[in-house]
């Protein structure tokens, strides 16, 4: 039997059926991700494997690194052969690491190879891969079409012109391609000389000199305006933590001034502009009736020589601990109060605040929309068996299962949709388990059935309104 098999992590009879009935073959949204709109638009064709699959991943980066192969085989001149047989070399000591079972269905799901990558097998696999992407069918849109993907939403600065979005509008080939508004550049006061560029670059588009705060916040009004007229539905930040000071309004325009006289902000400067910053942005996405994401948790550039080498998003981010109760509750409070408070999916990087988080979105349910605040899916490092299960778990425990709106990517990769149909094995495996175990009746098939649906699919197409 193939590794990778048709009953690949369905442990019994109901996990079985769930699967295989419900969950397999159904279309994908994929509501969060980080795919290149150029390369969409552009119908990348792929010079080989490696360019695909080691191109940019920073999760095979730190698994090659962690195996001890040298920085020229990951990021540096190697040739395409050296870096992908450096991977098959890797591929064997990554068993149990979630890169092992993605690997293995994207060979299957994607090129219909069903070897196990290791050395013995590298040369073979890697010709057959190249053979293939050379291929029409094997061109960006036709294979992000294999997966029965019906929507996918990019993740893009407001000061980007969405001309490729434009472009893939007006030259559709069966995927729904949207934006999605990400303006935590919009935020990062820190550092008031790249701040002050990116403002030059904001205010260009949106037609407006930015001199204040106040022109700021007309500057993105005009950008949010513009991203909804395209389609755009929903929006993305990803946060430390949550940010909810009390502040006044001259506070935040002087901190603001500060700024652009070159003059970086202390803590509680930051803090307070953060609060105003992202409340102002939630407030645009309530009144356009888009659904916000809030990514929190992480902690970004940790080695200073790698990031002084290779810039950000190559693998030396890392979890945070920082506390996100006190803040979170203020924020959504403040929001609730102005009845301001929109859909909202709250993911967490750190496994401790799966519950939290859990909790945080039940407080401010309201009871005008199905799992309005909800707990979003396992996220970056999470993302693998163990974390989706507890994902799954937390939200069961403190809220409503059957109204998640299941999976994404959160991918640069175009032959990551594999992902999706691990997360649905996984999703019927906790429910067949639990039917096995008598904790589930088995006479509420039917509903069960329709709940993998829902989750698979039909609540993210009701959610986001697509």
């Amino acid at each position: 039997m193939a590794f990778i098999h048709e009953d690949f992590m369905l442990s019994n009879e109901y996990a079985r059926e769930l699967y295989h009935d419900s969950a397999e073959g159904l279309p994908i949204i994929d509501y969060h991700c980080h795919l290149s709109p150029q390369e969409i638009a552009e119908n990348i064709q792929f010079r080989d494997i490696t360019q695909l699959w080691l191109g940019g991943d920073h999760y095979k980066w730190r698994a090659m690194r962690g195996n001890g192969v040298p920085e020229e085989y990951i990021t540096g001149d190697r040739s395409p052969w050296e870096k992908f047989e450096k991977w098959a070399e890797t591929m064997p000591y990554a068993m149990r690491n979630p890169l092992y079972h993605w690997s293995h269905l994207e060979l299957s799901r994607v090129f219909g190879i069903e070897k196990v990558l290791k050395p013995e097998t590298a040369r073979e696999i890697f010709e057959e891969c190249n053979a293939k992407l050379a291929t029409e069918e094997f061109r960006g849109q036709a294979l992000i079409r294999k997966f029965g993907v019906e929507v996918v939403c990019t993740t893009d600065d407001p000061a980007d012109d969405l001309r490729w979005h434009r472009m893939i509008a007006g030259h559709p080939f069966g995927t729904k391609v949207l934006p999605a508004w990400r303006p935590d550049k919009a935020m990062a006061i820190e550092d008031p000389k790249a701040y002050k560029e990116y403002l030059v670059k904001l205010g260009e588009v949106a037609g407006e000199e930015i001199d204040s705060y106040a022109d700021l916040i007309e500057a993105l009004k005009k950008r949010h305006d513009f991203f909804a007229s395209m389609g755009c539905k929903l929006s993305d930040h990803g946060l430390e933590a949550f940010y909810a000071s009390d502040y006044k309004e001259v506070e935040i325009e002087m901190i603001f001034k500060k700024v652009l006289l070159d003059i970086a902000p202390g803590p509680r400067e930051l803090d307070k502009f953060r609060s105003a910053f992202l409340h102002d942005m939630a407030v645009m996405d309530a009144e356009k009736g888009w659904a916000q994401q809030y990514h929190v948790g992480a902690i970004r550039n940790n080695n200073e020589k790698m990031f002084k080498l290779l810039g950000p998003d190559t693998g030396f981010d890392a979890i945070h601990d920082l506390p996100l109760a006190a803040a979170g509750h203020r924020f959504f409070s403040r929001l609730a109060a102005e009845d301001k408070l929109a859909k909202t999916i709250l993911y967490c990087l750190n496994p401790k605040d799966n519950e939290l988080l859990a909790v945080m979105a039940y407080t401010f349910n309201d009871g005008t929309f199905p799992g309005k605040m909800q707990l979003g899916s396992a996220w970056w490092f999470l993302d693998q068996e163990d974390g989706m299960r507890k994902q799954l778990n937390a939200l069961s425990a403190l809220g409503l299962l059957s109204r998640f709106v299941g999976m994404l990517t959160d991918s640069r990769s175009f032959i990551s949709y594999p992902r999706h149909e691990y997360f649905r094995r996984i999703l019927c495996d906790v429910l067949g388990r639990d039917l096995a175990d008598g904790k589930l009746p088995k006479s509420e098939m039917p509903f069960i059935h329709q709940m993998v649906k829902d989750i698979s699919y039909n609540n993210a197409k009701r959610y986001f309104n697509f």
